[in-house]
C-alpha cells in the first residue's frame, strides 16, 4: 500500500488514538509491528494517518494493547467506515487542508458548540454576509478564490439541515451582532436570519450580552466538536498561519470549561432572540434615517 501523501484529519486522528493505546501498552512501534507480524514503518505510516487501516485491524490493535474500553474500541472501528469521499474532496485542489479538516470533522461531530466574539459563525452566515467578510481579508483574495470559498461556506452550512441534524449550540458576543458587515441592510438580514435559524429545536443560538462584563477564551474564536465519546472530541482555534486541531485530553478538558463558564455568562434562548431582536430593529431606524 503506498502511503497518503494527504491524510484526511479524522484518519490523523485514528492513527494518534492507536499511538495513545499503544504508548499506555508501554509498546515501541517495532514491538508493535512484530506483535502484529508486520515491520515498523507500517505502525508509523498507521498512527501518521498515512495508511488506512480497516475495523478488523483496529480491533486486533486495540487487544494487542490490552484496551478494555469496548466503547473506544468500537468508536475508533467506525472512524475506518466511511470509504466514500466527502464533498469537500472536490476543493482539494483549491482551498487549504485545514478547511477541508473542519468540513469533515462536522460531517462526523455529534454535537457542535461554538463561541463568537467579533463575528457571526461561519454556519448561521448569510451568503451577502460572508461575501462581505471575504472581501475584508488582507491582501484581497482573487475572484476565483473568493467564489471557492464561499461556496465551500454554503455547503458546510448542510449539515444543520440532513435528515439526522446535529445539534448546533452559538454562542455569539452582542459586539458581533452590532457590526454593521456591508452596511444596515446586509446586517439587518442578517440579524433576521439568525432569528430564524433559532427557531429551529436542534439550533440554540446564545447571545454574550456587553452586561456580562470578563469572559473566559480570549476573544478568539471557539469550536468544539463531540464525538462519540469525550476522549474524542476536537477543539478547533483559528489562528493567523491557520486552522488548528486540538485534542489532548487536559487541551479539551479546558475548553470544556470554558464553554461551561460562557454558557452561564450568556442570556438564555428566548432572552437572547429579543436582544437580537431588538438590535435588528435598531438597524431599521438607521436605515430609515438614511
Amino acid at each position: 500500500m503506498t502511503p497518503s501523501s494527504t491524510p484526511t484529519a479524522r484518519r490523523q486522528r485514528l492513527g494518534a488514538e492507536l499511538r495513545k493505546l499503544r504508548e499506555r501498552a508501554g509498546l515501541t512501534a517495532t514491538q508493535a509491528a512484530a506483535l502484529l507480524g508486520g515491520n515498523q514503518a507500517r505502525i508509523s505510516n498507521i498512527e501518521a494517518g498515512r495508511y488506512g487501516v480497516s475495523a478488523e485491524r483496529v480491533r486486533t490493535l486495540t487487544c494487542l494493547y490490552e484496551c478494555s474500553n469496548a466503547d473506544l474500541t468500537e468508536a475508533l472501528a467506525a472512524m475506518t467506515g466511511d470509504r466514500k469521499r466527502g464533498w469537500w474532496e472536490e476543493y482539494r485542489e483549491v482551498l487549504s487542508s485545514g478547511l477541508l479538516d473542519l468540513a469533515e470533522l462536522e460531517h462526523h461531530g455529534q454535537r457542535l458548540r461554538t463561541a463568537h466574539t467579533s463575528g457571526i459563525p461561519g454556519l448561521l452566515q448569510t451568503r451577502e454576509h460572508t461575501l462581505e467578510v471575504m472581501r475584508q481579508v488582507v491582501p484581497a483574495l482573487p475572484p476565483p478564490d473568493v467564489e471557492h470559498r464561499l461556496s465551500f461556506r454554503m455547503k458546510r452550512q448542510a449539515v444543520l439541515f440532513r435528515e439526522e441534524a446535529v445539534p448546533y449550540q452559538a454562542i455569539i458576543h452582542e459586539a458581533a451582532l452590532r457590526m454593521k458587515f456591508g452596511g444596515p441592510s446586509v446586517a439587518g438580514r442578517q440579524l433576521q436570519h439568525l432569528l430564524d435559524m433559532g427557531e429551529h429545536t436542534h439550533i440554540t443560538i446564545l447571545v454574550l450580552p456587553f452586561e456580562a462584563g470578563a469572559f473566559p477564551g480570549s476573544g478568539q474564536p471557539l469550536y468544539y466538536v463531540h464525538g462519540p465519546l469525550p476522549q474524542l472530541d476536537t477543539v478547533q482555534l483559528d489562528q493567523a498561519h491557520g486552522i488548528v486541531l486540538l485534542d489532548a485530553e487536559a487541551q479539551l478538558d479546558k475548553y470544556r470549561q470554558v464553554f461551561t463558564r460562557l454558557e452561564s455568562l450568556a442570556l438564555d434562548a428566548d432572552s437572547s432572540a429579543d436582544l437580537i431582536h431588538n438590535i435588528a430593529k435598531s438597524l431599521g431606524r438607521d436605515r430609515t434615517c438614511l
